[in-house]
Protein backbone atom coordinates (compact mmCIF):
# COMPACT_ATOMS: atom_id res chain seq x y z
CA UNK A 1 0.00 0.00 0.00
CA UNK A 2 2.03 2.97 -1.40
CA UNK A 3 -1.12 5.33 -1.09
CA UNK A 4 -0.85 6.76 1.86
CA UNK A 5 0.13 10.36 2.26
CA UNK A 6 -0.01 13.20 4.53
CA UNK A 7 -3.74 14.48 3.41
CA UNK A 8 -5.06 11.45 2.15
CA UNK A 9 -5.15 8.48 0.33
CA UNK A 10 -3.60 8.57 -3.65
CA UNK A 11 -1.80 6.84 -6.41
CA UNK A 12 -1.80 5.40 -9.10
CA UNK A 13 -4.72 2.92 -9.39
CA UNK A 14 -3.94 -0.76 -9.43
CA UNK A 15 -0.04 0.43 -9.44
CA UNK A 16 -0.37 2.89 -6.10
CA UNK A 17 -3.25 0.42 -4.52
CA UNK A 18 -5.96 -1.68 -5.86
CA UNK A 19 -9.38 -3.10 -5.06
CA UNK A 20 -8.06 -5.18 -2.54
CA UNK A 21 -6.34 -2.19 -0.50
CA UNK A 22 -9.88 -0.38 -0.81
CA UNK A 23 -12.06 -2.99 0.43
CA UNK A 24 -9.44 -3.22 3.47
CA UNK A 25 -10.34 0.33 3.93
CA UNK A 26 -13.66 0.62 3.77
CA UNK A 27 -13.85 -2.31 6.47
CA UNK A 28 -11.59 -0.68 8.86
CA UNK A 29 -12.52 2.59 8.80
CA UNK A 30 -15.83 2.02 10.47
CA UNK A 31 -13.70 0.76 13.57
CA UNK A 32 -11.27 3.35 13.41
CA UNK A 33 -14.09 6.52 13.26
CA UNK A 34 -15.89 3.88 16.00
CA UNK A 35 -19.23 4.87 14.04
CA UNK A 36 -21.99 2.55 12.06
CA UNK A 37 -22.40 5.21 8.97
CA UNK A 38 -20.08 6.75 6.24
CA UNK A 39 -20.81 8.89 4.05
CA UNK A 40 -19.56 8.07 0.59
CA UNK A 41 -19.06 10.26 -2.89
CA UNK A 42 -17.13 9.78 -5.80
CA UNK A 43 -15.81 11.89 -8.80
CA UNK A 44 -16.01 11.08 -12.68
CA UNK A 45 -12.54 9.03 -12.84
CA UNK A 46 -12.96 6.05 -15.11
CA UNK A 47 -11.37 4.05 -11.93
CA UNK A 48 -14.51 5.56 -9.57
CA UNK A 49 -16.95 3.17 -10.16
CA UNK A 50 -15.04 -0.26 -9.02
CA UNK A 51 -13.30 1.99 -5.81
CA UNK A 52 -17.22 2.98 -5.02
CA UNK A 53 -17.98 -0.97 -5.49
CA UNK A 54 -14.72 -2.10 -3.26
CA UNK A 55 -15.28 0.71 -0.60
CA UNK A 56 -18.96 -0.14 0.24
CA UNK A 57 -18.63 -3.81 0.08
CA UNK A 58 -16.11 -2.98 3.01
CA UNK A 59 -18.10 -0.54 4.45
CA UNK A 60 -21.03 -3.06 4.97
CA UNK A 61 -19.35 -6.23 5.43
CA UNK A 62 -17.94 -4.61 8.75
CA UNK A 63 -21.86 -4.66 9.25
CA UNK A 64 -21.71 -0.02 9.19
CA UNK A 65 -23.94 1.20 6.90
CA UNK A 66 -23.18 3.71 3.39
CA UNK A 67 -25.07 6.79 2.89
CA UNK A 68 -24.21 6.87 -0.93
CA UNK A 69 -24.41 10.10 -2.56
CA UNK A 70 -22.89 9.54 -6.12
CA UNK A 71 -21.13 12.13 -8.19
CA UNK A 72 -20.28 15.00 -5.94
CA UNK A 73 -17.56 17.49 -5.91
CA UNK A 74 -15.58 16.81 -3.10
CA UNK A 75 -16.26 20.11 -0.77
CA UNK A 76 -19.89 19.02 -1.23
CA UNK A 77 -19.28 15.45 0.77
CA UNK A 78 -17.28 17.88 3.40
CA UNK A 79 -20.89 19.90 3.45
CA UNK A 80 -23.43 16.96 3.90
CA UNK A 81 -20.64 15.40 6.27
CA UNK A 82 -20.88 18.46 8.55
CA UNK A 83 -24.73 19.22 8.35
CA UNK A 84 -26.03 16.15 8.20
CA UNK A 85 -23.83 15.17 11.30
CA UNK A 86 -21.83 12.20 9.99
CA UNK A 87 -18.94 10.84 11.87
CA UNK A 88 -17.17 9.15 9.14
CA UNK A 89 -17.10 10.28 5.19
CA UNK A 90 -14.73 9.48 1.80
CA UNK A 91 -14.99 11.02 -1.19
CA UNK A 92 -13.52 8.73 -4.02
CA UNK A 93 -10.81 11.11 -5.87
CA UNK A 94 -7.26 12.19 -6.97
CA UNK A 95 -8.01 15.82 -7.27
CA UNK A 96 -5.73 17.43 -9.09
CA UNK A 97 -4.16 14.30 -10.68
CA UNK A 98 -4.03 13.10 -14.20
CA UNK A 99 -6.62 10.64 -15.23
CA UNK A 100 -4.69 7.02 -13.95
CA UNK A 101 -4.59 8.23 -10.42
CA UNK A 102 -7.37 7.90 -7.96
CA UNK A 103 -7.67 8.36 -3.96
CA UNK A 104 -9.93 8.81 -1.15
CA UNK A 105 -10.44 11.89 1.37
CA UNK A 106 -11.42 11.15 4.40
CA UNK A 107 -13.31 13.09 6.73
CA UNK A 108 -14.39 12.21 10.60
CA UNK A 109 -16.84 14.32 12.70
CA UNK A 110 -17.79 18.33 11.59
CA UNK A 111 -16.18 17.34 8.24
CA UNK A 112 -12.53 17.30 10.40
CA UNK A 113 -9.75 15.78 7.80
CA UNK A 114 -8.26 12.53 8.50
CA UNK A 115 -4.45 13.32 7.78
CA UNK A 116 -1.40 10.83 8.45
CA UNK A 117 -1.07 12.72 12.12
CA UNK A 118 -4.78 12.03 12.62
CA UNK A 119 -5.77 8.86 11.68
CA UNK A 120 -4.41 7.58 8.07
CA UNK A 121 -1.24 5.80 9.96
CA UNK A 122 -3.50 3.93 12.03
CA UNK A 123 -5.86 2.97 9.51
CA UNK A 124 -2.90 1.68 7.29
CA UNK A 125 -1.75 -0.54 10.04
CA UNK A 126 -5.04 -2.09 10.58
CA UNK A 127 -5.33 -2.80 7.05
CA UNK A 128 -2.05 -4.47 7.01
CA UNK A 129 -2.46 -6.46 10.52
CA UNK A 130 -5.91 -6.95 10.88
CA UNK A 131 -8.01 -10.28 10.33
CA UNK A 132 -11.14 -9.22 8.49
CA UNK A 133 -14.12 -11.56 9.73
CA UNK A 134 -17.74 -10.56 7.63
CA UNK A 135 -20.54 -9.34 10.44
CA UNK A 136 -23.17 -11.32 10.81
CA UNK A 137 -25.65 -8.62 9.68
CA UNK A 138 -24.17 -6.65 6.78
CA UNK A 139 -25.00 -3.41 6.45
CA UNK A 140 -26.81 -1.37 4.09
CA UNK A 141 -26.57 1.23 1.32
CA UNK A 142 -28.40 3.82 1.71
CA UNK A 143 -28.74 6.25 -1.18
CA UNK A 144 -28.05 9.83 -0.13
CA UNK A 145 -29.12 12.44 -3.49
CA UNK A 146 -28.60 15.61 -1.62
CA UNK A 147 -26.88 17.89 -3.85
CA UNK A 148 -29.79 20.57 -3.65
CA UNK A 149 -28.96 21.06 0.28
CA UNK A 150 -25.68 21.87 -0.88
CA UNK A 151 -26.62 24.22 -3.36
CA UNK A 152 -29.17 25.93 -1.39
CA UNK A 153 -26.20 26.53 0.81
CA UNK A 154 -24.10 28.02 -1.80
CA UNK A 155 -26.95 30.02 -3.37
CA UNK A 156 -26.79 32.30 0.15
CA UNK A 157 -23.78 33.55 -1.76
CA UNK A 158 -25.48 34.40 -4.91
CA UNK A 159 -25.94 37.61 -6.37
CA UNK A 160 -26.93 38.89 -10.02
CA UNK A 161 -23.64 38.24 -11.26
CA UNK A 162 -25.89 38.79 -15.31
CA UNK A 163 -23.40 42.13 -15.30
CA UNK A 164 -20.25 40.14 -15.22
CA UNK A 165 -19.03 38.86 -18.41
CA UNK A 166 -17.19 35.18 -17.21
CA UNK A 167 -15.36 32.43 -18.57
CA UNK A 168 -14.86 29.43 -16.65
CA UNK A 169 -12.90 26.09 -17.37
CA UNK A 170 -14.40 23.41 -15.42
CA UNK A 171 -11.46 20.96 -16.40
CA UNK A 172 -13.90 18.45 -17.33
CA UNK A 173 -13.89 18.04 -13.56
CA UNK A 174 -16.48 17.97 -10.79
CA UNK A 175 -17.31 21.80 -10.89
CA UNK A 176 -19.39 21.32 -13.64
CA UNK A 177 -21.94 19.14 -11.63
CA UNK A 178 -23.11 22.51 -10.41
CA UNK A 179 -21.70 25.34 -11.93
CA UNK A 180 -24.63 26.04 -14.40
CA UNK A 181 -27.36 25.56 -11.58
CA UNK A 182 -25.36 28.62 -9.78
CA UNK A 183 -24.16 30.62 -12.92
CA UNK A 184 -27.02 29.68 -15.44
CA UNK A 185 -25.88 28.73 -19.22
CA UNK A 186 -24.86 32.22 -20.74
CA UNK A 187 -21.07 32.16 -19.71
CA UNK A 188 -18.82 31.21 -21.31
CA UNK A 189 -17.49 27.85 -20.47
CA UNK A 190 -14.49 25.48 -21.10
CA UNK A 191 -14.55 21.54 -20.85
CA UNK A 192 -17.71 21.60 -18.75
CA UNK A 193 -18.68 18.04 -19.89
CA UNK A 194 -18.00 15.61 -16.82
CA UNK A 195 -15.19 13.30 -18.22
CA UNK A 196 -12.69 11.34 -16.10
CA UNK A 197 -10.25 10.88 -19.17
CA UNK A 198 -9.75 14.83 -19.26
CA UNK A 199 -9.30 15.07 -22.57
CA UNK A 200 -8.75 18.56 -22.77
CA UNK A 201 -6.03 19.24 -20.14
CA UNK A 202 -4.89 17.89 -16.92
CA UNK A 203 -7.43 19.31 -14.10
CA UNK A 204 -4.43 20.66 -12.54
CA UNK A 205 -4.88 24.60 -12.29
CA UNK A 206 -1.29 25.51 -11.26
CA UNK A 207 0.34 23.94 -14.47
CA UNK A 208 -0.14 27.10 -16.55
CA UNK A 209 -0.19 25.24 -19.61
CA UNK A 210 -3.86 24.16 -17.88
CA UNK A 211 -4.48 27.93 -18.26
CA UNK A 212 -3.89 28.49 -22.04
CA UNK A 213 -7.83 28.51 -23.22
CA UNK A 214 -9.17 29.84 -19.89
CA UNK A 215 -6.71 32.97 -21.08
CA UNK A 216 -7.79 32.80 -24.82
CA UNK A 217 -11.55 32.80 -23.41
CA UNK A 218 -11.40 35.75 -21.45
CA UNK A 219 -9.44 37.92 -24.15
CA UNK A 220 -11.70 36.66 -26.83
CA UNK A 221 -14.67 37.26 -25.12
CA UNK A 222 -13.29 40.38 -23.17
CA UNK A 223 -14.09 38.82 -20.16
CA UNK A 224 -14.26 40.52 -16.68
CA UNK A 225 -12.54 37.57 -14.80
CA UNK A 226 -11.47 34.03 -15.77
CA UNK A 227 -12.35 30.90 -13.55
CA UNK A 228 -11.04 27.77 -13.05
CA UNK A 229 -11.23 24.78 -11.13
CA UNK A 230 -9.54 21.60 -10.33
CA UNK A 231 -10.91 17.84 -10.64
CA UNK A 232 -12.60 17.67 -7.75
CA UNK A 233 -13.38 21.24 -7.21
CA UNK A 234 -12.06 21.84 -3.97
CA UNK A 235 -9.61 24.24 -5.69
CA UNK A 236 -10.21 27.49 -7.67
CA UNK A 237 -7.79 29.58 -10.04
CA UNK A 238 -8.72 33.33 -11.61
CA UNK A 239 -7.10 35.00 -14.63
CA UNK A 240 -7.58 38.73 -14.50
CA UNK A 241 -9.46 40.51 -17.38
CA UNK A 242 -6.16 40.57 -19.84
CA UNK A 243 -5.72 37.03 -19.06
CA UNK A 244 -3.29 36.99 -16.70
CA UNK A 245 -2.96 34.22 -13.87
CA UNK A 246 -3.46 35.78 -10.54
CA UNK A 247 -1.54 33.63 -8.07
CA UNK A 248 -3.46 32.10 -5.33
CA UNK A 249 -2.32 33.55 -2.65
CA UNK A 250 -3.00 36.91 -3.71
CA UNK A 251 -6.72 36.00 -3.59
CA UNK A 252 -6.52 35.29 0.54
CA UNK A 253 -6.22 39.86 0.08
CA UNK A 254 -9.02 40.15 -1.98
CA UNK A 255 -11.26 38.00 0.29
CA UNK A 256 -9.98 40.62 2.84
CA UNK A 257 -12.74 42.63 1.42
CA UNK A 258 -15.24 41.04 1.64
CA UNK A 259 -15.08 39.23 5.04
CA UNK A 260 -13.32 41.98 7.20
CA UNK A 261 -15.64 44.06 6.11
CA UNK A 262 -18.32 41.69 6.61
CA UNK A 263 -17.52 40.57 10.13
CA UNK A 264 -15.59 43.45 11.72
CA UNK A 265 -15.22 41.71 14.79
CA UNK A 266 -13.06 38.35 14.12
CA UNK A 267 -10.14 39.32 12.41
CA UNK A 268 -8.12 36.00 12.16
CA UNK A 269 -6.79 34.93 8.89
CA UNK A 270 -5.52 32.03 7.86
CA UNK A 271 -2.54 31.79 5.59
CA UNK A 272 0.31 29.02 4.40
CA UNK A 273 3.87 29.46 4.61
CA UNK A 274 4.21 29.55 1.05
CA UNK A 275 2.18 32.97 1.14
CA UNK A 276 3.54 36.44 -0.27
CA UNK A 277 4.35 39.47 2.06
CA UNK A 278 1.95 41.37 0.22
CA UNK A 279 -1.14 39.59 2.04
CA UNK A 280 -0.49 40.67 5.23
CA UNK A 281 0.49 43.84 4.02
CA UNK A 282 -2.90 44.32 2.68
CA UNK A 283 -4.96 43.15 5.39
CA UNK A 284 -3.27 45.30 7.67
CA UNK A 285 -5.49 48.00 6.63
CA UNK A 286 -8.32 46.24 8.51
CA UNK A 287 -5.87 45.49 11.44
CA UNK A 288 -6.35 41.79 10.66
CA UNK A 289 -4.42 38.96 12.50
CA UNK A 290 -2.71 37.11 10.52
CA UNK A 291 -1.70 32.99 11.45
CA UNK A 292 0.97 31.47 9.18
CA UNK A 293 1.30 27.83 9.22
CA UNK A 294 1.32 24.32 6.57
CA UNK A 295 0.17 23.75 3.98
CA UNK A 296 -2.32 21.15 3.39
CA UNK A 297 -6.16 20.51 4.29
CA UNK A 298 -4.78 18.16 7.14
CA UNK A 299 -3.27 21.23 8.40
CA UNK A 300 -5.27 23.79 7.29
CA UNK A 301 -8.64 23.30 8.27
CA UNK A 302 -7.52 21.99 11.56
CA UNK A 303 -5.57 25.33 12.14
CA UNK A 304 -7.89 27.33 11.38
CA UNK A 305 -10.59 25.67 13.49
CA UNK A 306 -7.87 26.18 16.40
CA UNK A 307 -7.92 29.41 16.08
CA UNK A 308 -11.61 29.89 15.04
CA UNK A 309 -10.40 32.00 12.42
CA UNK A 310 -12.94 33.36 9.78
CA UNK A 311 -11.22 32.18 6.78
CA UNK A 312 -7.82 31.62 5.24
CA UNK A 313 -5.67 30.04 2.52
CA UNK A 314 -3.38 28.98 0.22
CA UNK A 315 -0.79 28.69 -2.17
CA UNK A 316 -2.44 25.56 -4.08
CA UNK A 317 -5.91 27.90 -4.43
CA UNK A 318 -7.50 26.03 -1.65
CA UNK A 319 -9.68 28.57 0.59
CA UNK A 320 -10.86 27.80 3.79
CA UNK A 321 -13.81 28.78 5.70
CA UNK A 322 -15.53 29.25 8.92
CA UNK A 323 -19.01 29.00 7.99
CA UNK A 324 -17.89 26.09 6.01
CA UNK A 325 -16.92 23.98 9.35
CA UNK A 326 -13.59 25.53 8.32
CA UNK A 327 -12.86 23.40 5.10
CA UNK A 328 -12.67 24.36 1.34
CA UNK A 329 -14.91 25.20 -0.80
CA UNK A 330 -13.86 25.78 -4.51
CA UNK A 331 -17.53 27.11 -5.27
CA UNK A 332 -17.99 29.02 -2.56
CA UNK A 333 -14.63 31.07 -2.97
CA UNK A 334 -15.71 31.97 -6.67
CA UNK A 335 -18.56 33.11 -5.40
CA UNK A 336 -17.31 35.73 -3.02
CA UNK A 337 -14.60 36.62 -5.90
CA UNK A 338 -17.23 37.00 -8.04
CA UNK A 339 -19.39 39.61 -5.20
CA UNK A 340 -15.64 41.50 -4.86
CA UNK A 341 -15.50 41.63 -8.50
CA UNK A 342 -18.93 42.59 -9.38
CA UNK A 343 -18.84 45.52 -6.66
CA UNK A 344 -15.56 46.73 -8.06
CA UNK A 345 -16.75 46.88 -11.35
CA UNK A 346 -19.69 49.15 -10.68
CA UNK A 347 -16.66 51.45 -9.31
CA UNK A 348 -14.74 51.11 -12.90
CA UNK A 349 -11.93 49.38 -11.70
CA UNK A 350 -10.78 45.83 -12.99
CA UNK A 351 -9.40 43.03 -11.25
CA UNK A 352 -5.88 43.92 -12.98
CA UNK A 353 -6.13 47.04 -10.87
CA UNK A 354 -7.00 45.18 -7.29
CA UNK A 355 -4.39 43.14 -7.38
CA UNK A 356 -1.46 45.90 -8.65
CA UNK A 357 -2.79 47.04 -5.49
CA UNK A 358 -2.13 44.27 -3.62
CA UNK A 359 0.81 42.71 -5.31
CA UNK A 360 4.38 44.83 -3.96
CA UNK A 361 6.81 42.23 -4.52
CA UNK A 362 8.50 39.89 -7.21
CA UNK A 363 7.80 36.41 -6.44
CA UNK A 364 9.36 33.52 -8.17
CA UNK A 365 6.75 31.17 -8.00
CA UNK A 366 7.20 28.05 -6.40
CA UNK A 367 10.15 25.95 -8.25
CA UNK A 368 10.46 22.00 -8.04
CA UNK A 369 13.21 19.96 -7.74
CA UNK A 370 13.75 16.72 -8.15
CA UNK A 371 16.14 14.84 -6.14
CA UNK A 372 16.84 11.95 -3.76
CA UNK A 373 18.59 14.05 -1.21
CA UNK A 374 15.63 16.51 -0.33
CA UNK A 375 16.62 17.13 3.49
CA UNK A 376 20.10 17.40 2.91
CA UNK A 377 19.53 19.59 -0.07
CA UNK A 378 17.49 21.89 2.56
CA UNK A 379 20.23 22.16 5.23
CA UNK A 380 22.67 23.31 3.15
CA UNK A 381 20.31 26.03 2.03
CA UNK A 382 19.45 26.69 5.96
CA UNK A 383 23.11 26.66 6.49
CA UNK A 384 24.12 28.77 4.22
CA UNK A 385 21.68 31.80 4.99
CA UNK A 386 21.48 31.43 8.56
CA UNK A 387 25.82 32.26 8.24
CA UNK A 388 25.72 34.74 5.68
CA UNK A 389 22.83 37.44 6.79
CA UNK A 390 21.14 38.57 9.78
CA UNK A 391 17.40 37.21 9.12
CA UNK A 392 14.06 38.60 10.98
CA UNK A 393 12.29 35.54 10.99
CA UNK A 394 12.70 31.99 11.24
CA UNK A 395 9.71 29.45 11.05
CA UNK A 396 11.08 25.39 11.04
CA UNK A 397 7.85 23.70 9.90
CA UNK A 398 6.56 22.87 6.75
CA UNK A 399 10.15 23.18 5.55
CA UNK A 400 11.69 26.51 6.60
CA UNK A 401 10.77 29.69 5.63
CA UNK A 402 13.53 32.60 6.50
CA UNK A 403 12.74 36.21 6.06
CA UNK A 404 15.13 39.27 6.01
CA UNK A 405 14.51 42.95 5.99
CA UNK A 406 13.87 42.66 2.01
CA UNK A 407 13.66 38.81 0.83
CA UNK A 408 12.52 35.44 2.76
CA UNK A 409 12.22 31.93 0.98
CA UNK A 410 10.85 28.90 1.57
CA UNK A 411 11.90 25.48 1.18
CA UNK A 412 10.19 22.14 1.88
CA UNK A 413 9.73 18.86 0.78
CA UNK A 414 5.79 18.35 -1.31
CA UNK A 415 4.23 15.61 0.79
CA UNK A 416 2.33 14.18 -2.47
CA UNK A 417 4.54 14.04 -4.77
CA UNK A 418 8.25 13.15 -4.89
CA UNK A 419 9.55 17.10 -4.95
CA UNK A 420 12.08 19.64 -3.15
CA UNK A 421 9.54 22.95 -3.55
CA UNK A 422 11.19 26.48 -3.15
CA UNK A 423 9.49 29.39 -3.21
CA UNK A 424 11.80 33.51 -3.12
CA UNK A 425 9.58 36.25 -3.05
CA UNK A 426 12.17 40.19 -2.78
CA UNK A 427 11.57 43.78 -3.45
CA UNK A 428 13.49 44.07 -6.68
CA UNK A 429 13.69 41.63 -9.52
CA UNK A 430 17.80 41.81 -9.03
CA UNK A 431 17.76 40.67 -5.64
CA UNK A 432 15.49 38.15 -6.32
CA UNK A 433 17.18 36.49 -8.80
CA UNK A 434 20.57 37.23 -7.34
CA UNK A 435 18.75 34.86 -4.39
CA UNK A 436 17.68 32.71 -6.78
CA UNK A 437 21.07 31.70 -8.39
CA UNK A 438 22.72 31.10 -5.01
CA UNK A 439 20.10 28.71 -3.68
CA UNK A 440 19.67 27.01 -6.74
CA UNK A 441 23.35 26.05 -7.15
CA UNK A 442 23.18 24.97 -3.34
CA UNK A 443 20.38 22.65 -4.62
CA UNK A 444 21.70 21.27 -7.75
CA UNK A 445 25.10 20.26 -6.01
CA UNK A 446 22.53 17.60 -4.07
CA UNK A 447 21.63 16.43 -7.33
Amino acid sequence: MNAFHSYDIRGIYNTDFNKDDVYKIGYFLPKLLQTKKVLVGYDARISSPEITEYLLNGITDSGADVYLIGLATTPMVYYLTGTFEFEASVQITASHNPAEYNGLKISGKDAKPIGFDTGLVALKQLCETEKIITAEIKGQIIHFDKKEVYLDFLKKYLVDFSHLNLSIDCSNGMAALIIKDLLGENQHYLFSELDGTFPNHDPNPLKLENIKWLRESVIKHDSDLGIIFDGDADRVMFTDEKGNFISPDLIIALMGDYFLKKDPENKKVLQDIRTSNSVKEYLSKYNADVHMWKVGRAHAALKLREIDGLFGGELAGHYYFKDFYYSDSGMLAALIVLQIVKEYKSEGIAISKIIENIQHYENSGEINFKLEKKSEAMEAVKNHFLASEKHTNFYDFDGFRIEYPDWWFNIRKSNTEPYLRLLVEAKSSNLLNQKLIKIKQIITSFS
